[in-house]
């Protein structure tokens, strides 16, 4: 099952942090909530507030599984060919050839991934300009039972603007994120 990801924006880390503390005072596990920000330094004088962790905030994992479906249809094309041009019949049969296709894939995904290091995460692209306007974005993956929290706690901070909705990560990774924490706050 797949959380619901809602978006809000705001100007005030202030307001951010009250929410947050809100939210987790309701229920919500933390790794559920992420800040993003452009003001680091700020962001930093607000140790409550769960920020994005500056590895999500570019694109490596988007553009790497990119480059890795190149790469994929590069290997299986180089293949292909290998075995249509009769190449495979020499003494070293398959060998060199399987062995190029690794290389290929494996580069197509360090390629993708160096390229996505040096690319916004494509989520937040829609962001840019708000971010740019020193205000932050803000967003919470829920289950469907704790939506109703989030609009009663919302109620709370009129300063706050909805910016839209889309899916969310797995229920189990987040699930994940919440036991690993707990081990590493014991």
């Amino acid at each position: 099952m797949k959380l619901k990801r809602s978006y809000f924006t705001g100007p005030s880390l202030d307001d951010l942090e009250l929410f947050e503390e809100q939210l987790e005072g309701a229920g919500i596990a933390t790794p559920q909530i992420h800040v993003l920000s452009l003001d680091d330094k700020s962001l930093s004088e607000h140790p409550r507030l769960h920020e994005v962790q500056s590895f999500m905030k570019q694109d490596v994992v988007h553009k790497s599984i990119l480059g890795a479906l190149v790469g994929s249809g590069l290997a299986i094309t180089m293949l292909m060919m290998a075995f249509s041009f009769e190449l495979v019949s020499t003494p070293e049969g398959w060998t060199p050839f399987v062995f190029l296709s690794v290389v290929i894939l494996g580069f197509s995904a360090w390629l993708g991934g160096f390229i996505g290091i040096q690319t916004p995460n494509y989520k937040f692209a829609r962001f840019e300009k708000i971010l740019a306007e020193d205000c932050h974005v803000f967003f919470v993956d829920l289950e469907p039972e704790q939506e109703k929290i989030l609009e009663q706690i919302l109620k709370l901070h009129p300063n706050l603007d909805r910016a839209g909705t889309e899916d969310g990560p797995p229920h189990w990774l987040v699930s994940l994120q919440c036991k690993v924490g707990m081990i590493r706050h014991s």
